[in-house]
């Protein structure tokens, strides 16, 4: 067995020379801030081990990430009606694009592009004010991750409310088909805000660990889902997680993954380890440069694609 410590600080070496790093998301101006020198890994495996490298243990914004744990909570609460009001494919397309919601009325492709997540975060909202939706997705996320130190990021929430244009218009328009039972508002207080936590690898890593343990916490051994529905979350992740880069990411990397614009990248390799990468440089898809190239190494070396032979 390949020495994982060893791949980790190799790579992690790699990256720090890298010229090419791609661009930082400045469409949010907060974003545009982040150094893109910045990189950082981190590997909890199942045996109970935290491997980090590179700058594990600086904060970054989630992004996209948050995606995975509000669709966790919203199965929760609706279970397969949720696929009534949200689709389960790949979108084929760029994360904010509105072209296919006139064609399949208002009924996102998947709950990881951003239309969806706001779908998601509509359900999230029944029966509760925007602040207490969010703060029941920020406790989870600390459960998950056992880190009450994660939290909101309010400047980069307040920038994304105030460039987040094209979100206003997906929210209008699946309003418009009658697929938001809020205010749009409302929805995407709660989506830009939950967007806006910011984690470190080491965080991102132990909150993704339920998914590598077939739905159970490991800390406390209780279930957080069924080990179906991790299996059908992570392969969600596996098809979806990179917007119109996910086949190209399960191509070379071969493990569920999620990406967020902040640079981050949540990986799952299950029954065997949850990974976590940043690199805020973004590639033409709006996925991490590096990070997906560190984790197509991390993979290859420790033999973790899941279409390996085990």
């Amino acid at each position: 067995m390949p020495d994982l410590e060893q791949a980790l600080g190799e790579i992690a070496a790699e990256m720090a020379e890298a010229p090419d790093r791609g661009k930082v998301a400045t469409y949010i101006p907060q974003l545009g801030k982040v150094n893109v020198k910045k990189f950082g890994i981190a590997v909890v495996t199942n045996d109970g081990r935290t491997l980090t490298a590179g700058d594990a243990d600086d904060p970054f914004s989630i992004q996209s990430i948050s995606k995975v744990f509000t669709l966790t909570l919203a199965l929760g609460e609706k279970g397969d009606a949720l696929w009534k009001r949200v689709g389960r494919e790949p979108s084929g397309n760029p994360f904010n694009s509105i072209v296919q919601l006139e064609h399949e009325h208002g009924i996102p492709r998947n709950p990881f592009i951003n239309a969806g997540a706001i779908v998601v975060s509509d359900i999230l909202l029944a029966g509760h004010r925007p602040r207490e939706t969010i703060g029941e997705i920020l406790r989870f996320i600390r459960f998950l991750a056992d880190d009450d130190a994660i939290v909101i990021d309010d400047a980069v929430a307040a920038s994304e409310q105030a460039t987040g244009f094209r979100n206003f218009a997906l929210a209008n328009y699946m309003k418009s088909f009658g697929n938001l039972t809020h205010a749009p508002e409302l929805a995407l207080g709660v989506y830009f805000h939950h967007c806006a936590i910011a984690i470190t690898c080491r965080q991102l890593a132990n909150a993704g660990r339920f998914l590598a343990h077939g739905g159970r916490h490991p800390a406390t051994g209780h279930s957080v889902v069924s080990a179906e529905r991790a299996r059908r979350i992570s392969a969600l992740m596996l098809t979806c997680g990179h917007y119109d880069g996910s086949g190209d990411f399960a191509f070379r990397v071969g493990i569920p993954g999620k990406s967020g614009v902040g640079g981050g990248i949540l990986g799952i390799v299950p029954g065997i380890a949850s990974l976590a990468v940043w690199s805020p440089g973004l590639n033409a898809n709006g996925n991490s440069q590096l990070g997906s190239l560190a984790l197509e190494k991390l993979a290859r070396i420790m033999g973790w694609s899941i279409f390996s032979p085990r």
